[in-house]
């Protein structure tokens, strides 16, 4: 009985997410779904870069094939001084279409910066920032600008799946959290156009509220020292805090690669735990601006990041976690049910079985019990270890400011290396994913 407050908690939490969200989603009055089919502004689309190699290109190469004029749709790509090939293949995506620019960054700076580099040098009025190791769907940006309805909707999210979905156990599971992340987790806050979190991986930005924060993005510190992790959290959260709305599509579509081995997956939660506790650290601060709904749902994230890890180290302690596990698994085998429904008319590649959600019931607590605390003694941590990359090149001095490299400064790649990019099979299509949600 002494746990049955955080039990509370987390019963409260689960609700606001599962079915409060839900039921707003449907709610007539708080529906999210505001359109503007004829606002067609010109569009940067921004991707940083760090160790990615022959990916880049076809990032690029998908991003030109985007369904949207050309003469207003741009890509600039930022390399952050890779230690790989990346930077040629970037130069030679560059070197074949004008509308693609590279620059690179003198020294490895981090992606917040790179982003920065970037959105100065362009001159359009929406921003779309796009990670580099992401397939997107060509209707994306047209789903994306079409969102901005006000002046005050500062950014609009998009969807992320899984692209290697069906290589493991590890990546299915992974599919169907990604799919409860965007089809469940963030409906409460889409609903109040308060979206707390738009992924790196595919968001759109008006130009100006970049430049107009950039002093914030620029001087991003924690007790003195830089971080560099979690940008898309931390500038969503900066973006509400100033004043304007952020809102989700499930329209506008992409890919990622998700972690295929247990290490790369532990590496990528322990920098979104980083990511989380630096965040939810600092939103308490001013979540009393927010929507009383949303400052509620947000202070009780905050209570279960910090009181999960204990509970689930008191469960152990006390030799009960294996009860506790069987509860969890409950729970997800009833998710994994609403999953196998709701995605009952996806092509069959691009879902998982519903069991390998299972895999959570495990995998959670220990991700909690061990990340958390981790990640609260390596907040000062500066790596791109998300992705598995290796030690960052060594760059100019501290002081030094970010400069364009003209495309001729670095080699070129020789011809037997410009293989050809393997045409993606889309998946699903924008369509498919709205009917079936």
């Amino acid at each position: 009985m002494e746990l049955f407050p955080v039990y509370l908690l987390f019963f409260v939490v689960f609700v606001n997410r599962y079915v409060v969200g839900l039921l707003v989603k449907s709610y007539e009055g708080l529906r999210d779904e505001e359109t503007i089919d004829t606002y067609e502004p010109t569009v940067t689309v921004v991707v940083p870069l760090f160790n990615e190699g022959k990916q880049i290109y076809d990032t690029i190469q998908s991003l030109l094939a985007l369904e949207y004029p050309e003469d207003k749709l741009s890509v600039i790509v930022v390399d952050d001084c890779s230690t790989d090939d990346s930077w040629q293949w970037a130069r030679k995506a560059a070197a074949e279409s004008p509308r693609v620019t590279a620059i690179q960054n003198p020294r490895n700076m981090g992606k917040r910066r790179g982003i920065n580099h970037a959105v100065r040098k362009a001159q359009s009025e929406i921003i779309v920032s796009v990670d580099s190791d992401v397939i997107v769907d060509k209707r994306a940006v047209r789903e994306l600008v079409r969102r901005f309805t006000s002046e005050n909707v500062a950014a609009v999210g998009g969807r992320v799946h899984v692209l290697n979905a069906n290589e493991n156990w590890l990546t299915r599971m992974q599919a169907i959290k990604y799919w409860f992340g965007y089809e469940y987790l963030k409906n409460l806050e889409k609903a109040f156009k308060s979206v707390m979190c738009l992924s790196g991986c595919l968001t759109a930005y008006r130009r100006h509220v970049l430049i107009e924060l950039e002093p914030i993005l620029e001087n991003r510190r924690l007790f003195g020292v830089e971080i560099k992790y979690g940008e898309d959290r931390f500038l969503t959260r900066q973006i509400i805090k100033a004043g304007y709305q952020t809102v989700g599509t499930l329209a506008a579509v992409c890919w990622t690669v998700a972690p295929k081995t247990l290490g790369g997956y532990f590496n990528q939660q322990l920098r979104w735990r980083r990511s989380n506790v630096i965040d939810l650290l600092g939103g308490v601060t001013h979540a009393y601006k927010l929507h009383p709904v949303i400052a509620i749902h947000y202070l009780g994230l905050f209570a279960v990041l910090f009181s999960y890890p204990m509970v689930v180290f008191h469960a152990i302690v006390r030799g009960v976690f294996w009860q506790g596990a069987t509860f969890h698994g409950l729970v997800l085998a009833f998710l994994g049910a609403v999953y196998a429904f709701q995605t009952r008319d996806y092509p069959k590649e691009a879902k998982v079985h519903p069991l390998w959600f299972a895999a959570m019931t495990v995998v959670m607590p220990v991700t909690y019990l061990i990340c958390t605390p981790l990640a609260i003694f390596t907040l000062d941590s500066s790596s791109w270890e998300t992705r598995g990359h290796g030690a960052v090149a060594q760059g100019a001095a501290e002081g030094d400011a970010a400069a364009d490299v003209p495309v001729e400064e670095a080699p070129a790649l020789e011809p037997a290396h410009a293989a050809e990019i393997v045409p993606l099979r889309r998946l699903e299509t924008t369509t498919e994913l709205r009917k079936a949600a």
